[in-house]
C-alpha cells in the first residue's frame, strides 16, 4: 500500500536527502531524469550513512569509499575495485518503491501491486495554488489522524477560531462509507437547546457546506468550499512520532501565483489552529486500547478498524529500531 511520505518539494536535484519514515532510516534523491528514489540509508559494504554522500551522475555515493547505487540499490562502480573489475552481486543496498504524485512523495510498505497510482482525492476542482506548512509531533500515527477525524472537539480546542459559537451536540455524526479504504463525513454540529440529536439517516447531507475526506492510511482534506480546501496528511516517523504536513488550497483571482502568495498570506492562521491540537494531542497516551468511544467517534472507530487490521504497518512502526 501506498503511504504519504515527504512533500516534494524537500527532495532536491544537488544532494540526498536522509529522514526517517515507517521506522527506517531512508534515503532520497533523484535520479538524472528528476525520479525520486529511496534506500535504506546504510552502505551494505560498512554501513555508512548513504545520506552523508553525494549524487552524482544520478546516483548515490557512499560517502565512506565512494561505492555508488542507482535506485534499485544495485552496485554500479566500486572504486577500489577499479574500471575493469566485475562488481559483486552481493553489494547491493535495500531500495524502497517510490511514487511521486500531486506534489506528494509516497512509500510502498507490504504486499501487492506497487504499479498502480496512489489514491487522492478527485475533487480538487482543478485547485493547484496552494502552500504548505509541516512539523513532526511526538505521538503516534493514529493519534494524529484520529484529531483530525474529531467532529467534537472543535468547540474546546478551537473556541476562539474554527470552532466558535459553542455547537457541542453532534448530530449523526453522518458518515458515507466509500469503500474498505476511505470515508466522507459531514459534520453537524449545533448549538445545544436541549433537542435530540438527530440520527445520521435523518440527516440530508445535500444541505450540509463541506465535509471531510479520509484515505487510508495517511491522508485527509476538509471540504471548506468549492474555491478553498485544506488537505494534510500525516507521515509516521515510527511509532510515537510524525510529521504532520498542512496545505491551504484555494482559488482567488485564477492567477496561480497569486493565489498561492494569499494561500501563504492566510497560512499562519492555519498554524495556529493546528498548535491549538497539539497542544492537547501531545498529552495523549499513545496507546489507542484503552480509549472509551462514544456515538460522535464513529469515524474514529471506521478507522481504527482500518489500521488494526493492517498488519504490515503495525509491524513496521512497532518492530525493533532499523538502520
Amino acid at each position: 500500500m501506498w503511504i504519504a511520505a515527504l512533500s516534494s518539494s524537500e527532495v532536491g536535484r544537488d544532494r540526498p536527502l536522509g529522514v526517517r519514515r515507517l521506522n527506517m532510516n531512508l534515503v532520497f534523491w533523484r535520479d538524472k531524469s528528476g525520479r525520486v528514489n529511496a534506500l535504506l540509508d546504510d552502505c551494505p559494504h560498512r554501513h555508512a550513512k548513504l545520506s552523508l554522500g553525494k549524487v552524482i551522475n544520478g546516483n548515490i555515493q557512499c560517502p565512506y569509499h565512494g561505492f555508488e547505487f542507482d535506485g534499485l540499490g544495485r552496485t554500479v562502480k566500486v572504486p577500489a575495485l577499479g574500471k575493469s573489475s566485475e562488481i559483486p552481486k552481493y553489494l547491493r543496498a535495500i531500495s524502497i518503491p517510490v511514487y511521486e504524485a500531486h506534489g506528494i512523495i509516497w512509500l510502498w510498505y507490504g504486499s501487492g501491486d506497487p504499479s498502480k497510482a496512489p489514491r487522492f482525492f478527485d475533487d480538487l476542482d482543478g485547485l493547484i495554488a496552494y502552500s504548505e506548512y509541516s512539523e513532526t509531533w511526538s505521538v503516534s500515527l493514529p493519534r494524529a489522524v484520529e484529531n483530525q477525524l474529531d467532529v467534537f472537539h472543535l468547540p474546546f480546542v478551537h473556541y476562539n477560531t474554527i470552532g466558535r459559537g459553542g455547537k457541542t451536540l453532534v448530530h449523526g455524526p453522518l458518515v458515507k462509507v466509500l469503500d474498505d479504504y476511505s470515508f466522507i463525513i459531514y459534520p453537524f454540529n449545533e448549538v445545544d437547546r436541549g433537542q435530540k440529536p438527530l440520527r445520521s439517516n435523518q440527516i440530508d447531507a445535500s444541505k450540509l457546506r463541506n465535509y471531510l475526506w479520509f484515505i487510508y492510511p495517511n491522508v485527509w482534506e476538509n471540504y471548506i468550499s468549492r474555491n478553498m480546501r485544506i488537505i494534510a496528511f500525516f507521515a509516521p516517523i515510527d511509532s510515537g512520532s510524525t510529521r504532520i504536513y498542512v496545505r491551504l488550497y484555494m482559488r482567488v483571482t485564477g492567477a496561480r501565483a497569486i493565489d498561492r502568495a494569499i494561500t501563504k498570506l492566510l497560512m499562519p492562521f492555519n498554524i495556529y489552529v493546528l498548535h491549538q491540537d497539539s497542544r492537547v494531542v501531545l498529552t495523549q497516551s499513545n496507546d489507542i486500547t484503552h480509549d472509551k468511544l462514544i456515538h460522535a467517534d464513529y469515524p474514529i472507530a471506521l478507522y481504527r478498524r482500518m489500521y488494526l487490521r493492517d498488519k504490515e504497518l503495525n509491524k513496521l512502526l512497532n518492530s525493533a529500531v532499523k538502520p
